[in-house]
């Protein structure tokens, strides 16, 4: 069997690298530290699919369910008797040949989320972060405060550029969380919510400062 090495401990705050900080209004708010160990390793793609696929897995709900033999109404009577009239053997009207009969191997309510080792989970959410930030996507901000109304919000992305945004916030602060519900291809998660198929599926990755400090305890 396949072992995943990962060289422990991880520790993030031993390096780093400098990024501007941004604000919501496209200003300047000074200089912030990313640790090497979370947005500078090599991205691995097959981790990261495997993460998804898990994530999608899990979201499934599984309730598709079809009748059998046994749980269709109907009666329990023999249609005919079994000799004399030609026709084939039959010994009830709910079997799965008659229309309203029950199905043969039909699907059942069942779970289709499974287990994945949180070394991977790990791995394949830094992996994530990585790719971002060497794709030029990881903008840092000083803080996501909410404008008045969802419009003054959308102006302020719509300067910056950003029409696919994720922002990640250790806290999301509630008129922030109400103010980009209605803005489309916009979400706001806290930093125990960051999973890779979000940051995946938007095209900018927006960390608040608090995000940064939130992630080093999570991923240390």
């Amino acid at each position: 069997m396949l072992k995943l090495r990962i060289q422990p401990p991880w520790r993030v705050e031993d390096s780093g690298m400098k990024v501007d900080v941004k604000t919501l209004d496209n200003g300047s708010a000074g200089v912030a530290e990313l640790p090497d160990a979370i947005f500078s390793a090599e991205p691995r793609l097959d981790i990261m699919a495997r993460v998804v696929d898990w994530q999608l897995a899990k979201r499934r709900s599984g309730n598709h369910k079809s009748k059998g033999m046994g749980e269709v109404s109907g009666t329990t009577r023999k249609p005919y008797k079994q000799k004399g009239t030609g026709n084939a053997r039959q010994g009830s009207l709910r079997s799965p040949q008659f229309r309203t009969g029950g199905v043969v191997h039909g699907p059942v309510v069942r779970e289709h989320g499974y287990s994945l080792p949180k070394k991977v989970r790990r791995l394949g959410l830094i992996s994530a972060f990585s790719q971002k930030h060497a794709e030029g996507k990881l903008v840092v901000i000083d803080a996501a405060m909410a404008p008045s109304k969802t419009k003054d919000l959308a102006e302020k992305l719509k300067t910056l550029g950003w029409s696919s945004v994720l922002f990640i916030d250790r806290v999301v602060e509630p008129s922030f969380g109400r103010a980009s519900a209605n803005i489309h291809r916009v979400d706001v998660l806290p930093v125990v919510g960051a999973n890779v198929y979000d940051i995946l599926r938007h095209d900018v990755l927006v960390l608040t400062q608090s995000a940064l400090d939130g992630l080093r305890e999570r991923l240390a």
